[in-house]
């Protein structure tokens, strides 16, 4: 099993790339396991409180269960992956089948924060992109899909995005192998990426 780390910046086209991945390669030889997944459940919290929470800090994020469904994938074992509601801020009832397959692909701003999840992935990569152009796409998608208003997008951005992008997200860049800039747009560094999975696949 091959397992790759992808992550980047909020805004940075990290989705867009995982999908130009899985479009070069056979069908069903790839699972993604998103890092918003396993976000901590908050549905406890009151609307002021939940306001608040910071997600894009690690501790944000419950590693050990991921760490956990990555390993019991590695050895062959099916999993059922968390769904996370960024309206509630609760995971709901329902969960996600995974199946082992012959790549797995970790996706998320803070995956490269955690050593022992590191320590996992075969393939690291940082996908980079301009401040100016992850701040637009976070506007954009912050409005269609989270519900926020273009105010509460830039203060959300202001005191929490930009300063944990600064202190946890754009230092895990020195881990990757590799570098993506533009994201999504960059097709050459898509298709080396393709390239390398499909050798791995046709060893």
């Amino acid at each position: 099993m091959l397992i790759i780390g992808i992550a980047g910046g909020s805004g940075s086209g990290k989705s867009t790339v995982v999908k130009q991945i899985i479009r070069l390669l056979p069908k069903d030889a790839v699972s993604i396991i998103p890092q918003d997944a396993y976000y901590r459940d908050n549905g406890h919290l009151s609307a002021e409180e939940r306001a608040r929470i910071n997600f894009d800090h690690p501790s944000s994020i419950e590693f050990n269960l991921l760490i956990r469904h990555l390993d019991e994938l590695k050895t062959g074992g099916s999993v059922e992956m968390p769904v996370y509601s960024y309206v509630t801020c609760a995971r709901s009832k329902e969960t996600i089948p995974v199946v082992p397959k012959e790549v797995i692909i970790v996706e998320g701003i803070l995956i490269l924060t955690n050593p022992r999840l590191r320590k996992r992935m075969d393939i690291k990569v940082y996908v980079d992109a301009d401040g100016d152009d992850r701040l637009m796409r976070i506007i954009r998608r912050d409005i269609e899909e989270r519900g926020r208003s273009f105010q509460q997008v830039l203060q959300h951005y202001d005191k929490f995005v930009k300063p944990m992008h600064l202190q946890f997200i754009e230092p895990t860049k020195r881990y990757a192998d590799i570098i993506v800039p533009q994201g999504g747009q960059n097709h050459v560094a898509i298709d080396v990426l393709a390239s390398r999975i499909k050798m791995y696949l046709h060893h």
